[in-house]
Formats: C-alpha cells, structure tokens, sequence
C-alpha cells in the first residue's frame, strides 16, 4: 500500500492558538477516510493542509510525495480534487454548470480564454451524469438549488482525474432527500475501485456513506480516535469527543448517533 497523505507531528498556529495541535496521521491508497469531530474541531484546517492550500507552522506534510515546503503547490494541486462551500462562492453566478466542470480541468473557475476539446467535454458530461445534474448542463451556477450545487462541485472536483478528492462537509445544507441523494453517489464512488482516495468531513455520523473504511476522530485539534470506522466509531469515542454522553446505532451499513437517554453531559445519570 502506498502512503497518499501523510501528516507528522502538525501543528497550525493562529493568533497563539493551535488550530491543529501535534497531529500525526497517514492515509493509505485503499483507505476512503471520514474526518468527524465537533465545530472548532480542526477539521478544515485538515483538509486545508490536505489540498496544499495551508502548510503546517510546525511539522511536515506530505501529499502524493511531496513535502510542502519543498514543491510547487501549483503543480500539486491539480492532483488534489476539492470541493468545498468556500469554493462555490468562488464560481461566477452566471456561469454555465457545464462551464462550472470543465473549468476544474484548469484549475481556475470562471471560463475566460482557456481551451477544451471534445475528451474535457464528453468527461465533464460524464461526470455531470454521474452526480444526476447532466441535465442542467446550460443552467447558470447561481439558479441551481443547494442540493444541485453540491453534485455539480463533486463532479467538478473529479474532472481533473485526481489521486486525492477531499470533500468537506458535502451534505452541509442538504434536505433529507438531498442528502441521502448525495450519500447514495458518494457511496457508488467509494465503491468504485478506480476512485481516487477519498477524505470526507462531517460532524454528523448519519451522513457517513457505506463504503467508508476508516475514521480520523478530532477533538480540539487533537486525535482522539483513528483507524477502522466500524472499530473507531462507538458510543464512548463519540461521547468523549463531543462531550456528551451518545449513543451509536448501527443499521445495516449507515450509523445514528442520539443523546443517550438519562444522561447528563457530565456522563452522570440524571
């Protein structure tokens, strides 16, 4: 198995506060990673090191080989698919969700000069399918509804047949429907053994998609719990991680997770 992600002794300062404190992490090529943990956690902060977009105050990471520090993010980042709310805000309104695909080949969002030819289109197409937003082709980004918006970056995310796809917070906003519409493709992606590997963040477990194999538990910039998902992910681990006494319920191959009943935060009964 080969190391995709690798992060060793990381720490990122802001304003005297470790946003991440002393993490040491590696993500092998097989693995499709759930990042789960309370707001304020550390979790973006994560994936922000993860797509090259931060590099570490203190310690060393390494994406697909290559140190930050030592290498191009520009030439690395091609090789990282992204997708992100503070990305869509960065897609122009008015722009075509075809356009909105296709532009990831480059790397840019906003079609201006750039080139395509009928390989990038018959993809993005392909992909738009893929997520069930194909048939939105020639609508503008800004009409699409939240659920629309968040396939068609997924989509985008993977135009440039990236190693690493780092999704966070994928079902953030989403209806029922919606999202367990977007948990249905992101488990067929999972599943799929062509698929680059995968980091998802959430602080919710019953948007956990089937397929997922391991879990990075956060607490306050620390690791609290890692490894196997079906091992990693328990009442007591959550409970400690959030701070309140939980109950995980496994069915079938989705998880709940609940106050427990008669229980107060200090994990006494009430």
């Amino acid at each position: 198995m080969t190391t995709v992600l690798e992060l060793h002794n990381v720490t990122v300062r802001r304003a005297e506060k470790n946003i991440i404190d002393d993490v040491t992490w590696q993500v092998k090529d097989n693995e499709r990673w759930i990042v789960l943990g309370h707001n304020g956690a550390g979790k973006t902060t994560l994936i922000q090191l993860a797509s090259a977009r931060m590099h570490p105050t203190q310690g060393t990471t390494t994406i697909l080989g290559e140190q930050l520090g030592s290498v191009d993010v520009f030439e690395l980042r091609p090789r990282i698919g992204l997708a992100t709310a503070a990305l869509a805000e960065h897609i122009p309104t008015e722009e075509t969700v075809i356009d909105a695909v296709l532009t990831a080949a480059y790397g840019v969002t906003g079609r201006w000069r750039e080139e395509y030819d009928d390989l990038d289109t018959e993809r993005a197409h392909d992909l738009m399918a893929a997520f069930h937003v194909d048939h939105l082709a020639q609508r503008t980004f800004g009409t699409l509804s939240e659920g629309e918006r968040k396939r068609t970056l997924i989509a985008r995310s993977l135009m440039a047949d990236p190693e690493l796809l780092l999704l966070d917070e994928p079902a953030a906003g989403l209806d029922v429907a919606g999202r367990e519409e977007l948990i249905a493709a992101l488990s067929e992606l999972a599943a799929h053994e062509l698929s680059p590997v995968l980091i998802l963040v959430t602080h919710h477990v019953e948007e956990i998609p089937p397929g997922f194999t391991h879990l990075l538990l956060l607490k306050d910039g620390h690791i609290h719990a890692a490894g196997p998902l079906e091992d990693t992910l328990t009442s007591e681990n959550l409970t400690q991680a959030f701070g309140t006494p939980l109950t995980v319920t496994r069915t079938g191959n989705r998880y709940t997770a609940v106050a427990t009943p008669g229980q107060r935060k200090n994990g006494h009964h009430a």
